[in-house]
């Protein structure tokens, strides 16, 4: 008995030798973060790899314009309005303070151009002017913001303005959650990243001087945007996105205490998920793919088809322990229609599973008719 305890209390004292780093190293790194909310997130997943406070709500400065660039973004796509399209800049527009390209009523400028004061300089007449083209004016553009990020799922946001000022604003917050959100959807439009990863750059033919408000661009590998936020309700804020070996991370920070922290806290989980994850491109072993047998069907058997599942993202170093089970019917019962499920292939990674691809009829099968039959009668005994 005295041995049965002392191993049992061995095997127990070891338990927490044998538990994943990665916890620890997330708290950790969470706790050392200065910032009031911030979150990662690995883009093609939407899985969050390490949160802190990312549900409270908080005025989100600049960072609103990810919403205004992705109404932009969608506009162009569905051909509502194009690059070349020009803006005559309004009264409203021009009087917008904080970071502007100091536009003047009645000046007239592209899409293009207004689109990439926006992403590079951050300029608040620049993004108004934008929604009031798309929308007739500000007000009617702020409401599309709203409902987009209801059909997004940011449950915690609301938006009062395109631009991010909150001087005069009362109900304007959104989270850090929800930002990555909607980042990455702004992110699924190539066309954006032509405007977020520009350095420097000018408009009116070189008199107006644009330089990126995030830094990231140019000292962080991999970088491709996406936006900052400055107010003095706000503090320094960051919606960061950077892509190595394929995989795209989205850290986003609010309410640092000045710029430094906010792109240090940035790029401490940029640095963190890079280091710790990475991108698995899993491959189905076809020849454990067989063909289905059909009961009653003008033809005997079936040959099902599957599709390599999209790429999943795992912690560096256990690409080894994924693996893969096949689901497969023996026989089925005609009719069979065309892209019917025959099964599923499962990789599963620690007894979970991970990725399900559905294995499917490549064609329609029909079932016997009389008529059918008959002709197989007549040909056999034709043949005699």
């Amino acid at each position: 008995m005295k041995k049965i305890i002392s191993v049992l209390l061995c095997a127990l004292l070891m338990v927490p030798l044998a538990m994943p780093v990665y916890a620890a190293e997330d708290q950790t790194l969470t706790q050392s973060l200065s910032a009031k909310s911030a979150i990662l997130m690995e883009m093609s997943s939407g899985q969050v790899l390490m949160e802190k406070n990312a549900d409270e709500k908080l005025p989100p400065a600049s960072i609103t314009k990810i919403m205004t660039l992705l109404l932009v973004m969608e506009a162009l796509d569905e051909g509502k309005i194009t690059l070349e399209d020009r803006v005559t800049a309004s009264r409203e527009a021009s009087s917008k303070g904080g970071s502007q390209i100091w536009l003047k009523e009645g000046e007239v400028m592209t899409v293009h151009e207004l689109l990439k004061a926006t992403a590079v300089a951050s300029a608040n007449d620049a993004s108004t002017a934008l929604g009031e083209y798309i929308a007739g004016d500000e007000i009617s553009f702020v409401a599309l913001m709203n409902k987009r990020a209801a059909e997004l799922g940011m449950t915690n946001t609301n938006f009062e303005n395109c631009s991010g000022l909150d001087d005069t604003t009362e109900s304007h917050y959104t989270t850090a959650r929800d930002i990555a959100i909607m980042s990455c959807e702004l992110m699924k439009h190539e066309k954006i990243k032509e405007y977020t990863t520009i350095w420097m750059d000018s408009l009116r033919n070189g008199e107006t001087e644009l330089v990126n408000t995030n830094r990231l661009i140019r000292f962080y590998e991999g970088a491709t945007g996406l936006k900052t936020g400055t107010t003095s309700k706000a503090g320094y804020c960051i919606s960061a996105t950077a892509n190595r070996n394929g995989m795209e991370l989205i850290a986003v920070v609010l309410g640092s205490d000045n710029s430094t922290d906010r792109f240090e806290d940035a790029k401490k989980m940029l640095n963190w998920g890079f280091a710790n994850y990475s991108i698995y491109e899993p491959q189905i072993d076809m020849s454990l793919i067989t063909d289905v047998t059909v009961l009653c069907g003008e033809q005997d058997t079936i040959k099902p088809i599957v599709k390599n599942p999209h790429s999943i993202l795992i912690k560096k170093g256990t690409e080894n322990s994924v693996t893969q089970r096949v689901d497969i019917c023996v026989d089925v019962e005609a009719p069979v229609e065309k892209g019917q499920k025959l099964g599923a292939v499962y990789f599963e990674k620690d007894g979970e599973i991970i990725a399900t691809c559905p294995i499917v009829s490549e064609n329609a099968v029909k079932k016997r008719g009389v008529f059918f039959v008959f002709g197989i009668l007549w040909s056999t005994f034709a043949k005699k």
